[in-house]
């Protein structure tokens, strides 16, 4: 439930629907945002959040996107569902593109990756029962041609009748040419006058004083009447022969359309199912785009109401902020069943109610199926009804003042509020005599408290900050407000009421001193001193609260240093162990080949025949040898590994000594000038020359610098800090730079976002057509008008088959009745 009936206008919700409109081509997406809903059951919202992040999945280039090239056919389709109607030749071709548009996107749903699963299991299922008409589209392929027309070998008949209408023509043109070149000799036509076409038929142009000197049918005369276009008597006979060829290519071709349609009739059902699974994905694909463009993502979501949000912002005011070049402060915010409701106190100005509209937008988005802009570790719940009481409610037509209409809403919150509900309040109490105004917002208050309803208050009266300071479930909450710059932060501190900064903020305004100290008597020092102790209270949590981050970040930079110590000890004993195992394979092989020496060295004296206690007494000494290699080689290791150990922990001991002397010196010494450095926005020359240019990103030792109209990438250590160039070379850059711009910036001043061609020739319409394009895509243009007229359809027909071979077109259709109709073509450029 929501409250009030424009409750998403007072939050904001309408211009996010705008916003998602831009992002839809066809009436199928935006159909589905203005039915988009407020859901209230995780198992609603899982799968719309699911599905958003998978299509931002295939947006992010994990895949290929298939083509958008749709129309929204549904109407078309209900209108075949009679016998003997037909679809026409354009809507066949946007039914084509619409089912290989179709066909992209459910195969692309509907694969397995390598592991034989979906990796888009949400979007799969929303594809659930869809056909893909792979035969239909065949058969359209065998019907129409790439440009949409339809194709001579549509059918047999069809084929004779046009081979014999082109004879036909290119009979009568060779003779309309001969009569025409006679005619001109003659001096009865101009020598630049071609054939041209009226009422279907090919006639000459002439002069309205020679037109009884050439002998045939008067079909037309131009607007000025200087002109008479005549049908010579030879043709007549084989003009009418074309005008029948062509009422037998019409019939063949209401035939084939007729045929293709009937075989269409049984698909409809599927063929509308279709087009919603079409509709679905335009939905969804603008979401995504949508919450691409805003930094948004689909936050941890639980089933109970609660909010736990980081770096949450205002989407709308983001942008807004963003064009000027400036940036939102994030709000944090946390409502949970201790805490349920927030009191919010601050300076008018300071950002509560942008705090308030904030929650109640983002919450609503994310139970419309909505990514919200918000830290990746937030964390929201699910509320059953969201009341809002913000802005003016009066109402003449109700005979409401506005604090009636505050105190109407109050009522029905009161009546509907439960445990699962969000009621959005801005300067709770107000719009009435301060005292009882004050008193009646505690007393409901407390019944929202009692309820167990979730809220966000804001408020100047100092009851309700005390209420919020001794009650449970209640908390109060501040808008931070810098005394000595005298400006608002923006930032929602919870935990302490805020101050209204009322005297500092006349101060500042210029009121006169003596009736701020008038003021201070009449309300008496106990309340401007509460102010001051509240002022001093929120001031010394921010200033601990800065340091409890600080020491908070040194503890982590102190642990990872000695993470990383621990990790090189580790290492070390690891490479220790290596050693020893090394040393003692390396001390048996020297054992191995100095056994083999003794063998062979027995061996030997035995084949000599030396005798037995000589034997043994050199046997015995070749033991010793090697027992005392192998003792020295053991030493030898531990000592180098000892000494490495001892290298190590001798390092470790000189940086923390010259760490702590360091600390030590900055505690101690006074701040020096530091050094001017390079930085982005510095204007700087290469070391030895002097042309200046200015410093555009800086990515570890090289930075972007741009010179004029060139841009290179040096090194830092190349780059010399100057002064800003002089405003004459500037200015000389900049004319020379801004002149291809300024001429771009005229044509868009000049253009208009229509052409009329009426009364052209076919060749002269075609060229200025294409002039004219060229300047509608030079200007960014995204639709422009062409007005020929309706006349016999020639020239609409030449228009229309020359826009088709045009790359910057992306579609054309005729304008609406109201406007033209079918004497006016729009052309959607892409």
């Amino acid at each position: 439930m929501l409250y009030p009936q424009n409750f998403e206008q007072k939050i904001g919700f309408t211009e996010i629907r705008a916003l998602l409109y831009n992002h839809c081509q066809s009436s199928l997406g935006k159909e589905r945002v203005d039915s988009m809903q407020f859901f209230t059951t995780a198992e609603q919202l899982l799968p719309l959040h699911e599905q958003v992040s998978e299509m931002r999945l295939i947006l992010s280039g994990a895949t290929e996107l298939p083509e958008q090239d749709f129309f929204d056919l549904r109407p078309t389709i209900h209108r075949i569902r009679l016998e003997g109607t037909y679809l026409e030749e354009q809507e066949m071709w946007n039914l084509y593109r619409s089912l290989h548009t179709l066909h992209g996107w459910i195969s692309l749903l509907r694969e397995e990756d390598e592991e034989q699963q979906h990796p888009f299991p949400a979007l799969e299922k929303m594809a659930e029962g869809v056909f893909t008409f792979h035969s239909v589209t065949k058969r359209i392929e065998q019907i129409l041609d790439k440009y949409g027309r339809i194709k001579d070998e549509a059918s047999s008949q069809l084929q004779s009748i046009r081979r014999e209408l082109r004879k036909s023509e290119g009979s009568v043109s060779r003779t309309l040419n001969r009569i025409l070149k006679s005619a001109q000799a003659e001096g009865l036509v101009e020598k630049d006058v071609t054939p041209t076409f009226r009422d279907g038929r090919l006639v000459i142009p002439v002069a309205p004083a020679l037109k009884r000197k050439l002998k045939g049918i008067v079909h037309d005369e131009s607007a000025t009447g200087k002109t008479v276009f005549i049908e010579p008597e030879e043709v007549v006979e084989a003009n009418n022969h074309i005008r029948e060829l062509e009422a037998e290519e019409k019939r063949e071709i209401i035939r084939i359309l007729r045929e293709f349609t009937e075989s269409l009739r049984p698909n409809i059902k599927e063929l509308l199912r279709g087009f919603e699974c079409l509709a679905d994905i335009e939905f969804v694909l603008a979401k995504a785009h949508f919450a691409n463009r805003i930094g948004a993502i689909s936050p941890s979501i639980g089933k109970g109401p609660h909010i736990d949000w980081t770096l949450a912002r205002h989407p709308l005011l983001e942008l807004s902020l963003k064009a000027q070049g400036k940036k939102v402060v994030p709000l944090e915010i946390e409502l949970s069943r201790k805490k349920r409701i927030l009191v919010i106190s601050g300076p008018n100005a300071g950002g509560k109610s942008v705090c308030l509209k904030t929650v109640g937008l983002l919450q609503y988005m994310l139970q419309c199926g909505l990514p919200v802009p918000m830290g990746e570790n937030s964390k929201c719940g699910i509320f059953n009804h969201i009341f809002i009481d913000i802005g003016d409610e009066q109402s003449i037509e109700d005979d409401l003042s506005t604090y009636s209409g505050h105190l109407l809403n109050m009522k029905n919150m009161m009546h509907h509020a439960d445990p699962a509900s969000l009621l959005l309040i801005d300067e709770f109490g107000g719009g009435t005599e301060p005292t009882i105004g004050g008193a009646i917002a505690q007393s409901v208050l407390g019944r929202f408290v009692s309820r167990g309803a979730f809220g966000v208050i804001t408020t100047h009266y100092q009851n309700l900050k005390h209420y919020a300071e001794d009650t449970p479930g209640v908390v109060n909450g501040a808008m931070l407000y810098d005394r000595q710059r005298m400006e608002p932060l923006f930032q929602l501190q919870i935990g302490h009421p805020g101050s209204s900064f009322a005297l500092e903020i006349a101060r500042k305004t210029g009121i006169p001193e003596e009736v701020i100290r008038e003021a201070t008597e009449l309300v008496g020092q106990d309340y401007v001193n509460a102010d001051k102790y509240l002022l001093d209270i929120t001031r010394d949590k921010r200033y601990w609260e800065g340091k409890r981050q600080t020491i908070h970040s040194q503890e982590k930079q102190m642990q990872a240093v000695i993470d990383k110590y621990e990790g090189e000890l580790a290492e070390l004993r690891g490479k220790r162990q290596e050693i020893l195992r090394q040393a003692r394979e390396q001390a048996e092989q020297i054992v191995q080949g100095s056994n083999a020496i003794v063998e062979r060295t027995i061996r030997e004296i035995r084949e000599s025949q030396a005798e037995k206690e000589r034997t043994k007494s050199i046997r015995q000494g070749l033991d010793e040898h090697l027992k005392q290699l192998q003792e020295e080689s053991a030493r030898e290791k531990d000592a180098l590994i000892e000494r490495k150990m001892q290298q190590i922990e001798a390092r470790k001991k000189r940086r923390e000594e010259a760490k702590a002397k360091k600390a030590s010196q900055q505690k101690e010494a006074p701040k020096e000038v530091k050094e001017p450095v390079i930085e982005v926005g510095s204007f700087v020359r290469l070391a030895g020359q002097t042309t200046v240019g200015q410093v555009t990103e800086i990515n570890g030792k090289r930075a972007a610098v741009t010179f004029g109209m060139m841009r290179s990438v040096v090194d830092l250590s190349r780059l010399e800090l100057t002064r800003k160039p002089a405003t004459e070379q500037r200015a000389g850059i900049a004319l020379i730079n801004n002149s291809p711009q300024t001429t771009i910036r005229e044509r868009n001043m000049n253009f208009k976002h229509e052409i009329d061609l009426r009364g052209m020739r076919g060749d002269e319409a075609l060229q200025a057509v294409t002039y004219y394009l060229d300047d509608a895509i030079l200007v960014g243009a995204s639709r422009v008008r062409i007005l020929h007229g309706t006349g016999n359809g020639i020239l609409r027909q030449l228009i229309r088959q020359h826009l088709q071979t045009l790359s910057g077109v992306s579609s054309f259709h005729d304008e609406d009745v109201r406007f033209g109709g079918a004497g006016i073509t729009v052309v959607e450029l892409s």
